[in-house]
């Protein structure tokens, strides 16, 4: 579930887990996630959840489905919803580098 998945990394990205938890520093953890293709949600969410974003010119916006975005980018849609629940502050672009998306198995973060 693509809900849960994002909360639990954003608040390990935050380090809210952590005893030594500070609410104005950065903690020392990156997360890896691999398979981000395989998403799922739950109900009708694939054909009627959409995605808006506007090119800055008159009548330029642009309206994707999730079913389009999952197939065609299934990263911008787990790190987006990662993004909306992390702190709206200055730290946000820092924890959001701490966090690496892969939509298949094999990634530079993988030991062999």
């Amino acid at each position: 579930m693509l809900g849960r998945l994002a909360s639990r990394i954003a608040n390990t990205l935050i380090g809210k887990w952590n005893v030594s938890y500070e609410c104005n520093q950065v903690p020392n953890v990156i997360v890896v996630v691999i398979n981000s293709s395989k998403i799922k949600v739950t109900g009708s969410k694939m054909d009627k959840k959409f995605y808006y974003r506007h090119t800055g010119y008159p009548g330029g916006l642009k309206k994707l489905p999730l079913n389009y975005l999952l197939n065609k980018n299934p990263n911008f849609i787990l790190k987006n919803a990662v993004k909306g629940m992390l702190p709206k502050n200055k730290l946000q672009k820092l924890f959001l580098k701490r966090l690496k998306i892969y939509d298949n198995k094999f990634n530079p973060h993988f030991n062999f």
